[in-house]
């Protein structure tokens, strides 16, 4: 189940906050426990079990973890730390990456190394990074081991953040998971993050795909559709993404629950840094609190400060997918960062901050061909058509498209940027009488519009939800 297919808002949404708020109090972690396990067992069963097992595993490790500090055994802690890692690092790297692996290994030695025998379970790479941060806390004293077992079942499956995250450390949901209180306001926020999402996933990031696609799958594509593509791919994924960072969010409120903001208007930034902390916002905190600091982040020589740089950027692409074009894409936007920092750092600081977030803009749009493309060969395929390489320059196909298309796309820049929000929060302040009846009305017809093209189009799952 996905929060996209017309089953959730109508059944599993409402009747489950119904529930919710028909428990007692101590017994809401167990409901929503529960809920959490039949939203997964929904799609599959498989993943269920598979999930299950990694809560028992992680849960008494935590525990082992946090009795061998109380008892002043640091090596012990250690050891189980190490093993939790790699026990945690091999379960994922056996559904991701195991048919990767085999497949280079078929190639170059002649093997016949089978697929792997079961699927991945649904957010996996997130919840994977989850449980190693909560194992890596409770070692640095930073979290306190959770005894209750069912709470920590909450912590590792809650629906909202499960399929494609936020990535969010125990220390941070603990408190929420032992106290929390729902307001009326937490609820209507909540509701309007959700729909908000919603309008972003099905009538912007889907409609998208009827531009990206058939430009992907045209071989001898002109520079004009190359770009269309790509520009468009930027915004589908953009949309895609952050609606459902939106509706994980405005979930989390309805059960009383702050979840991270994981995007703000990334495509509004003047730098790649700028970038990377506005895109995904949850990953990014991750890699930095157990991989770029550990490793001395920028407090130490240059030298080591590009390694350390290089290394979480090439993990980044790794985690995203078992493929050489994400290893490209994250070394790519490595080599960004690096050359910002300390090379081209005081030009761009003497740049109008326009041509920067343009520059921005161009420099990650061109970073996704790698991410979209389905081999490093096809990638620099897509770029060549980018500069006019095979098919020239301008289609009356790739003319028509753009005629076609120009509105949304014009409409999907705009609301990348922060203006209408901020139009908005002055709005807000004047307390006009009229502000709350017409965002009732917006919100009724956009979401009427959204249930016609979520009944009318074919399904389209959460680009995130294959990483």
């Amino acid at each position: 189940m996905e929060f996209n297919q017309l089953i959730f808002p109508f059944l599993f949404l409402p009747a489950s906050f119904l529930l919710y708020r028909i428990v007692p109090g101590r017994a809401k972690n167990i409901c929503l426990l529960l809920l959490s396990l039949l939203f997964i067992a929904w799609g599959s069963v498989q993943d269920l079990l598979l999930i299950v097992i990694s809560i028992v595993f992680n849960y008494f490790t935590g525990l082992r973890i946090g009795a061998q500090k109380s008892e002043n055994k640091p090596k012990g802690a250690a050891l189980t730390l190490v093993t939790g890692i790699i026990v945690n690092v091999l379960f994922l790297g056996y559904f991701k990456y195991f048919d990767f692996f085999a497949g280079n290994i078929n190639a170059l030695f002649g093997a016949h190394l089978q697929k792997a025998a079961l699927t991945a379970p649904v957010g996996v790479s997130f919840f994977t990074f989850s449980v190693l941060s909560y194992l890596i806390d409770v070692y640095r004293d930073d979290a306190k081991a959770e005894k209750n077992v069912l709470t920590f079942a909450l912590f590792v499956t809650f629906f909202p953040k499960l399929g494609s995250g936020p990535i969010i450390r125990y220390k941070d949901m603990a408190p929420q998971m032992h106290r929390r209180l729902l307001t009326g306001e937490m609820t209507e926020e909540g509701v309007r993050l959700f729909l908000i999402g919603l309008f972003k996933k099905v009538l912007l990031a889907n409609q998208l795909g009827s531009l990206f696609y058939p430009i992907l799958s045209t071989e001898n594509r002109t520079a004009l559709a190359a770009w269309l593509g790509a520009v468009g791919y930027s915004f589908l994924l953009y949309y895609d993404f952050s609606g459902y960072s939106d509706m994980a969010k405005g979930l989390g409120n309805v059960f009383g629950f702050r979840l991270p903001q994981n995007f703000d208007y990334p495509y509004d930034s003047v730098s790649i840094t700028d970038f990377w902390r506005r895109w995904h916002a949850s990953l990014g905190m991750w890699f930095r609190e157990y991989v770029y600091i550990p490793l001395g982040g920028s407090r130490c020589s240059k030298a080591k400060n590009i390694r350390n740089l290089l290394a979480v950027w090439l993990l980044t692409g790794v985690w995203h997918g078992a493929n050489w074009t994400f290893m490209v894409w994250g070394l790519y936007h490595g080599v960004l960062l690096i050359l910002e920092k300390f090379v081209f750092a005081k030009l761009l600081d003497k740049l109008p901050v326009i041509l920067r977030k343009i520059l921005s803009f161009l420099l990650v749009t061109v970073g996704w061909v790698f991410f979209f493309s389905p081999d490093i060969g096809a990638a620099f395929r897509y770029l060549g058509s980018m500069v006019g390489v095979g098919g020239g320059l301008l289609d009356p196909d790739a003319l028509y498209a753009f005629t076609s298309f120009a509105v949304l796309l014009a409409l999907c820049a705009f609301f990348a940027l922060p203006v209408a929000e901020n139009a908005l929060k002055k709005l807000e302040a004047k307390e006009p009488i009229w502000l709350k009846p017409a965002e009732i009305v917006l919100f009724a017809v956009l979401f009427c519009f959204a249930i016609a093209a979520m009944t009318g189009d074919t399904y389209v799952t959460f680009l995130y939800a294959q990483f």
